[in-house]
Formats: C-alpha cells, sequence, structure tokens
C-alpha cells in the first residue's frame, strides 16, 4: 500500500534526538523493526475520505505510532516481555532503566510532532490525544489490577480492552477526520468505529496468545497463560469449569514451580474442552460488526470507505 510506504519513509525521517545516543537509539530500534503500522494507516486512511492530500497529514500519523511505541517500551517492563515482533524488547537489549527513560523522552517528542500542526488543528488534536493518554494509562492501570484479583468479570475486562488498546485506535480515525476538516458527526462515528474493531482486535490478540503459529505471531506464545493474565479466554474458562476440572486449572494458576510447555499445553486443553476458541472468535464477530455499524454512518470518498473496510475485515481473519 502506498501508505505504508510514506510512513516508513516519515519514520526513518524522524531521529528523535541526537545526544546521548543511549537514550535515541533505543526509540530508534523500537521504530524500525516493524510492526502492522495500523494505527498510522488508519489517521490516513480516515483522512483519505474527506481529501485527497494525505502527505500532509503523514507526520500526524507518525505520531500516533510513535505514541503507541511508547506504551509498548513500558508495557514491556510491566510484562516482562521478552519479544516484540520477534526482536528482543528494549529492556532486555539494553535495560530496565534505559527503556523507562527512552520511552518518557519518546512521549515528549510526541508532543514535538504535535506541536507543528496548523493553529486552528491544535487544541481539539491535542484534546483528543490527550483523553486517549490518560485512558490508555487507565486501561494499563487496570491491567495490573487485575493479576491481583482471583475473578474478574466480562464487563470489566471489556471495559479495561476498549482504554487500554482500544481507544487508540479510534484516536487514530478520529485524528484523520479533524485533520481533513470534517464534522464532529463523522469523527465520532470514525472513533466509535476504531473503539470497536479495537476490542475485536484485543479479543482476537488473546486467542493468538495461545494459538498462534510461534514461527509468525513474533511474541511468546502462551505467555499469557504462563502469565495468568485474566484474558478474556481465561475469564470464559473459570466462569465453565466445574468438578474435577476446575481443580486442574486452579492448581496451573496457584503453581509456582512447572513445565512452560507443559502449563500451556493443558490450560489449552481445558479451553478446547470447555469451546472457549469458538466463544471467543463469537465475541471478536460480536464488536467488529458493531464497528462496521458505526462505519455505516460514515460519508466520504466511497473507494477510501471501501479501503477502510477492506482493512477492518484483514484484521478479523488475520492469523498472525
Amino acid at each position: 500500500m502506498e501508505y505504508s510506504k510514506l510512513i516508513e519513509k516519515e519514520i526513518s525521517k524522524q531521529k528523535f534526538g541526537k545526544h546521548p545516543d543511549s537514550l535515541y537509539e533505543p526509540i530508534r530500534y523500537i521504530m524500525s523493526i516493524g510492526g502492522k503500522r495500523m494505527r498510522p494507516l488508519l489517521t490516513l486512511l480516515a483522512y483519505s475520505l474527506y481529501k485527497k492530500d494525505v502527505k500532509t497529514s503523514v507526520p500526524y500519523a507518525v505520531s500516533v505510532e510513535a505514541f503507541h511505541n511508547f506504551t509498548l517500551l513500558h508495557d514491556d517492563i510491566m510484562d516482562k516481555a521478552p519479544l516484540r515482533r520477534g526482536m528482543a524488547t528494549v529492556h532486555e537489549k539494553w535495560n530496565i532503566n534505559t527503556a523507562i527513560l527512552s520511552g518518557d523522552v519518546m512521549l515528549v517528542k510526541v508532543y514535538d510532532m504535535l506541536l507543528t500542526l496548523p493553529a486552528d488543528k491544535l487544541k481539539p488534536v491535542l484534546s483528543a490525544f490527550n483523553k486517549c493518554a490518560a485512558e490508555v494509562c487507565e486501561g494499563q492501570q487496570l491491567d495490573m489490577d487485575f493479576e491481583k484479583r482471583d475473578r474478574v468479570e466480562e464487563k470489566e475486562y471489556i471495559t479495561m480492552i476498549k482504554l487500554k488498546t482500544a481507544v487508540l485506535l479510534g484516536y487514530a480515525l478520529e485524528l484523520g477526520a479533524i485533520l481533513a476538516n470534517a464534522g464532529l458527526e463523522q469523527q465520532k462515528a470514525l472513533r466509535e468505529f476504531g473503539i470497536n474493531i479495537g476490542i475485536g482486535f484485543q479479543l482476537k490478540d488473546d486467542l493468538l496468545d495461545a494459538y498462534a503459529d510461534p514461527k509468525k505471531f513474533g511474541k511468546q506464545v502462551g505467555g499469557d497463560i504462563l502469565a495468568n493474565k485474566k484474558t478474556y479466554l481465561l475469564i470464559q474458562a473459570l466462569e465453565k469449569t466445574s468438578g474435577k476440572q476446575k481443580q486442574e486449572l486452579a492448581g496451573w494458576l496457584e503453581a509456582k514451580k512447572f513445565n512452560k510447555k507443559e502449563k500451556v499445553e493443558a490450560v489449552k486443553s481445558i479451553y478446547n474442552d470447555l469451546n472457549i476458541p469458538q466463544l471467543t472468535e463469537k465475541k471478536v464477530n460480536q464488536y467488529f460488526n458493531k464497528g462496521f455499524a458505526s462505519l455505516e454512518k460514515v460519508k466520504g470518498n466511497a473507494a477510501a470507505k471501501e479501503r477502510l473496510r477492506k482493512f477492518a475485515e484483514d484484521l478479523i481473519g488475520r492469523q498472525v
């Protein structure tokens, strides 16, 4: 896609800072190791609904990607994640302190990028961004809070992933609409579209964490199971399991020492017996359908709208 090339070109131009190199090199590293670039692509796709001069919005689309990667630097520390996109995470390649500080300055650089906005766009964009950024932090805190609890309700979990993951997709689309001078109703419809496909995307990610091909996934498969993360899969399993199977699942959750492969396979076997993968797919589709209902309210260029729809459909069917 032409938009992907524009994004990669802009990222390669961004040096983020020079001295000390030990502060800025981790930023260049995390930004250069790929990823789906889903969020900046959504910004450009939203912009293209209303205007053709997409190149003018590329730096601001990249600011969304920079913010996303800032969150990854810190999230990977909290999750003790060894891999990101198939490569060593920043705290593993450097150290935790460097990853924290590089993440901090990365957020500052996002504001620098946004300060180049035209005067009439600065306040609405910053207001939307600040709201989104705070919500992402709230979602991450809820995720950590859930780790200390034995049970989490489905509704609570959906709220958490909405904040932690989905609102940033909503903001990415809203940003494109603001930059293209779309009205408030259009901004809202695109934001709701992004939030709902974002929830579906995260639910799909939960499923892939347990069931993806490890050669393609780019992250440690079964990481959520090993960490006892309160994913949608585990929440459903805890609600539906009973008897001997309930005791077995509790045993794996309480175990301090275990064979990693054995635990992942045992928990997945319980998931399979309870049809958890099928339940998760059903919930994924439910949120994508809600997203597409919001997309129906979006006006603008028909071809651009179709590209946006196709992009979301590809997310539903993704295997990695």
